[in-house]
């Protein structure tokens, strides 16, 4: 993730800020430059970029602007669309005069933006049906019906036919720390959710009845697998017990799909963490030999213009730094997976077939 700074005052901004802490000054995203700057208003509801470089373009404010702690992206003047890139995928909210449904949507909306933002930078395709009425991406927050419902079951987070589904139980921190422990799971975040879960919209995009599909199935096995009876088996029987071995988590190793998605998800971490630490100009030179150092200052070039050998070797000392820095703070770990070399191979052909799809 890419620091930004106020068009205004030059101070530091950050990806959530809608307004300079500095000097006041109204901020937005701009999603066809993948920069946060002040902006301008100027007649007929159009707003101006106060940086320099991109003051001659114009924008209208999401229409969730409105939403005070909500959306900080502006529309491009010559998009129709009242809501931006992001909001706009979404097509079904939680009924928000129920308490809390309000916070939880903020909360989801908040972490899809991060993820909008991660797949503009990779260039990967993000389109709703009205753009692509064959792979259009749609986002749907349910919540689970009441008790006394006729049909109690519970919303399943997950991806069909290009919709993600999201149980908006995830927003709030405490049930999510419920089901973590619940499924014994060393780690569980909103973002991952959606990391996860777009994972598998890719996979129907960029694998499926593609030439990239034999080798996948070389990496993660045959996908033909029966889901429901991999799916079963894992809820009974729980993960090979040889599984670190092998697999990126015990969850990946239920049925090849869910193996791309952890690996899908684990990598847009990777990308994400590796930017943002770059973009603070992290370098680590510790005193004792053995212990590993580290520069992850890029200059102008993101991570994931990085080869991917050069992308693990800064990965590897940057998590050490992360879980120790924990540590010292009373905390697990941050980053608590260990990657054997068969998870790595499988995050290599993830970032070489998003190389593979870029203009």
């Amino acid at each position: 993730m890419n620091l930004f700074h106020c068009g205004h005052c030059k101070a530091v901004v950050f990806f959530q800020n809608d307004q300079c802490l500095s000097c006041g000054a109204k901020l937005a995203f701009l999603p066809d430059v993948g920069v946060i700057t002040s902006i301008r208003p100027l007649d007929g509801g159009l707003w101006a970029p106060e940086k320099a470089t991109l003051a001659k373009r114009r924008y209208r404010l999401c229409e969730h602007d409105a939403v005070q702690g909500f959306c900080n992206w502006a529309v491009p003047v010559d998009d129709p669309n009242p809501q931006c890139v992001s909001c706009r995928l979404t097509r079904t909210i939680p009924d928000l005069d129920l308490e809390g449904h309000h916070d939880a949507w903020v909360a989801l909306e908040s972490a899809k933006r991060r993820l909008i933002y991660s797949l503009l930078e990779l260039r990967l395709p993000v389109a709703d049906t009205g753009e692509d009425p064959e792979h259009g991406l749609v986002f749907e927050f349910l919540a689970d019906p009441p008790p006394q419902a006729e049909d109690s079951a519970p919303v399943m987070t997950g991806h069909a036919g290009g919709v993600i589904t999201i149980n908006i139980a995830e927003a709030d921190d405490a049930e999510r720390e419920r089901r973590r422990l619940q499924l014994h799971e060393p780690y569980r975040t909103l973002l991952g959710h959606f990391r996860h879960e777009i994972g598998h919209y890719y996979w129907d995009r960029l694998i499926d009845d593609s030439e990239r599909i034999e080798p996948f199935r070389a990496l993660f096995g045959d996908e033909r697998e029966d889901y429901a009876e991999a799916a079963q088996r894992h809820y009974e029987q729980g993960a090979p017990a040889d599984w670190s071995a092998r697999f990126i988590s015990a969850y990946a190793t239920m049925h090849p799909w869910e193996d791309w998605a952890e690996t899908w998800a684990h990598y847009l971490h990777m990308l994400d963490t590796i930017d943002t630490a770059a973009n603070c100009g992290l370098r680590m030179t510790p005193a004792a030999s053995d212990l590993p150092a580290l520069d992850l200052v890029l200059g102008d070039t993101r991570a994931s213009q990085l080869d991917f050998d050069a992308l693990y070797e800064k990965w590897t000392p940057l998590t050490f730094l992360l879980n120790n820095l924990s540590r010292s703070l009373g905390q697990g770990d941050v980053y608590p997976f260990v990657l054997p070399a068969p998870a790595v191979d499988k995050l290599r052909f993830v970032h070489d077939t998003i190389c593979a799809q870029r203009p």
